[in-house]
């Protein structure tokens, strides 16, 4: 499938969700009615304890908690990529306070109208959501302090482009962290060729050695994985893609997909 057509799926996807209660995203696969790809429910992680949590922007799509390991500062200038709802963004908002900046970006329309409406609510100045692709941001060189994403990385088709786009808005001696899922092995065809398993987060993932790579790749320094965790994905959602003998070697670990948190620093 081309990257538009990629790209439309999410957008279509993630539209849908957005229209959703986090309960209904994490009892329903791919987060919309009808069991078709994966539950999101065993990649997201509670948001509970975080100062800043509105549980109004939680739509449980995400893989980890980037804002964790992020060292992000009262007064800093943060941009999380594929906002969503604003769950990131209002915890940071709650680090940064006053004197800082929030920015959300995502390209998903429905997810930016509620977005707004949560800001509006909580009346805060200083969080905006901007609509824009994480392959070519609609923002300034030399920006933000600090990236976070969650989950939302393994979504764009060309990860190179977005790693330099990060490192492009990035100030020099600024960072990013983000929660992002990975592979370990070969993903068999079928796992990798089905666009809804896309949506879900999965045929997105690429290689761990390959995503690190490629973060190094763009000059990247300190680059570490703060976190890492295996997502078992359920036997009877694996029947609908893999051969008994597949699911064999994700039981015997021999190909597995993993969340993990990951920072790197701009020199």
């Amino acid at each position: 499938m081309k990257a538009e057509d990629l790209k439309y799926v999410v957008k279509d996807r993630y539209s849908q969700i957005a229209n959703q209660s986090k309960i209904q995203n994490e009892t329903s696969c791919c987060g919309v009615g009808g069991c078709c790809t994966i539950d999101y429910a065993v990649f997201a992680e509670s948001y509970d304890k975080e100062k800043g949590y509105n549980a109004d922007a939680d739509l449980g799509l995400g893989c980890g908690i980037p804002t964790q390991f992020a060292s992000i500062k009262e007064g800093d200038s943060v941009l999380d990529l594929g906002s969503g709802a604003g769950n990131d963004c209002f915890v940071a908002r709650a680090i940064v306070g006053e004197t800082g900046k929030v920015t959300g970006l995502d390209f998903t329309d429905a997810m930016l109208e509620k977005a707004r409406k949560n800001v509006a609510k909580l009346g805060f100045t200083n969080v905006e959501f901007v609509k824009g692709d994480i392959e070519e941001m609609p923002l300034a060189d030399n920006q933000f302090d600090v990236i976070v994403s969650n989950c939302v990385l393994n979504l764009v088709p060309d990860k190179t482009k977005a790693f330099a786009e990060i490192m492009r808005v990035l100030m020099p001696g600024g960072h990013f962290c983000v929660s992002d899922v990975v592979i370990k092995g070969e993903l068999p065809e079928k796992l990798k060729q089905d666009a809804e398993m896309y949506a879900g987060c999965v045929s997105g993932a690429i290689e761990m050695d390959t995503y690190v790579g490629i973060i190094h790749q763009q000059g990247f320094q300190e680059v570490e994985i703060h976190k890492q965790k295996e997502i078992v994905i359920p036997v009877e959602i694996l029947k609908e893609y893999l051969t008994d003998e597949e699911i064999l070697q994700f039981e015997k670990k021999e190909i597995g997909i993993f969340s993990i948190t990951i920072s790197g620093e701009k020199s």
